[in-house]
């Protein structure tokens, strides 16, 4: 029998936050009783045009969308400021970056990785036999800059940045930004899946820095999480290489007609953007923990003395679900991320924290 690669079978699974049916199961409780709090989703929900968008043309899901997308990199063109020619897309912000670490890294190649933040990056380096290279944050978790250059080498060849970082929130300036850039020749993909939330963006320095790619997504601030629609920004040099890759069909019919109609809605993401700022600084202000600075649709929680673990067992069996980040590497054990949710949820789960706070 043909083995899987090492680098395969050392990699251990993803685990994402608890869903209401695993805690309707766990806990005996009516689905109707618990909020999700784990998942970064949208308060609001999708659109109204994006839903009504899916049911016009549901019928057509017998037929293949078009294989690059046009349509919604169109769309993305007008949102985005660039040309359609800067803009690829995949099945959800994932893809995206899974097809620009493939471009890159290959067997014995490195990627610089600053934990903590989204486990994804090095899942992806690994499925291509590269190697890790992990530079920790500093206490408030800023990046390290200095740390960062230090360990780019000969085998560099891409540099994960997540803006603002999952899970702690914060933002690279872009004074750091730049400084990285000039320091290598490597790709420095900056993760902005929480931009729309954020007071700044890595996007306009595309236009100067050969080496910069922009990821964005339409799952949180659009509240499109279920029909996975991502896209990035990048050169022309390396549009041109991802296209050759791009798996054709990588975003379905109904993803993209709701991608369209969704940024077409500017009143819904404008209520969503208000909305999740105000619960952000309502659960800042009121949760009774300490909290992290956060410009992304969650706030990083500090529950010790008590561990995080048993925090959100806790909270589960009021349920209330967010997110355990004792298992995102360099996190530590105390450390949960409480999504945004509409006014009542941040209410309630600001209740149950001070009901188990000590």
């Amino acid at each position: 029998m043909v083995e899987i690669r090492k680098s395969i079978s050392g990699i251990n699974k993803y685990a994402p936050s608890k869903t209401t049916e695993e805690v309707t199961k766990q806990y005996g409780l009516s689905p109707a009783d618990i909020i999700k709090l784990g998942a970064n989703e949208n308060p609001l929900g999708p659109s109204p045009k994006a839903v009504q968008a899916v049911r016009e043309y549901a019928d057509a899901i017998s037929m293949y969308p078009s294989a690059d997308a046009i349509e919604l990199r169109a769309a993305l063109s007008k949102y985005t400021g660039y040309p359609t020619e800067q803009i690829v897309v995949g099945n959800g912000m994932d893809g995206v970056i899974d097809v620009t670490t493939r471009l890159f890294v290959e067997k014995g190649d490195e990627a610089i990785i600053l934990p903590p933040t989204f486990s994804y990056y090095e899942l992806f380096t690994l499925m291509c036999s590269g190697i890790p290279r992990f530079v920790p944050r500093k206490s408030n978790f800023d990046i390290d800059v200095d740390a960062l250059i230090d360990n780019i080498t000969k085998k560099t060849k891409v540099i994960f940045l997540c803006s603002p970082n999952n899970p702690t929130g914060n933002v690279i300036g872009e004074k750091e930004l730049l400084q990285v850039l000039d320091a290598t020749d490597a790709v420095v993909l900056v993760d902005e899946a929480y931009v729309e939330f954020a007071d700044s963006s890595a996007i306009e320095l595309v236009r100067e820095c050969e080496n910069l790619v922009v990821t964005r997504t339409m799952s949180k601030a659009f509240g499109l999480a279920g029909l996975r629609v991502g896209y990035g920004i990048v050169p022309p040099w390396i549009f041109r290489e991802y296209m050759k890759v791009l798996p054709a069909f990588s975003v379905n019919h109904i993803g993209i007609v709701a991608g369209i109609a969704a940024l077409e809605d500017k009143e819904h993401l404008q209520s969503t953007i208000q909305t999740v700022k105000k619960g952000r600084a309502y659960l800042t202000k009121n949760i009774p923990f300490k909290t992290y600075p956060s410009q992304a649709n969650f706030v990083l929680v500090d529950v010790s003395p008590l561990s995080a673990e048993k925090v959100c067992e806790a909270l589960m069996k009021k349920g209330v679900i967010v997110r355990d980040c004792s298992l995102v590497r360099g996190a530590g054990k105390s450390l949960i991320r409480v999504s945004v949710g509409t006014s009542d949820e941040n209410r309630r789960v600001v209740g149950a924290l001070r009901e188990v706070a000590p």
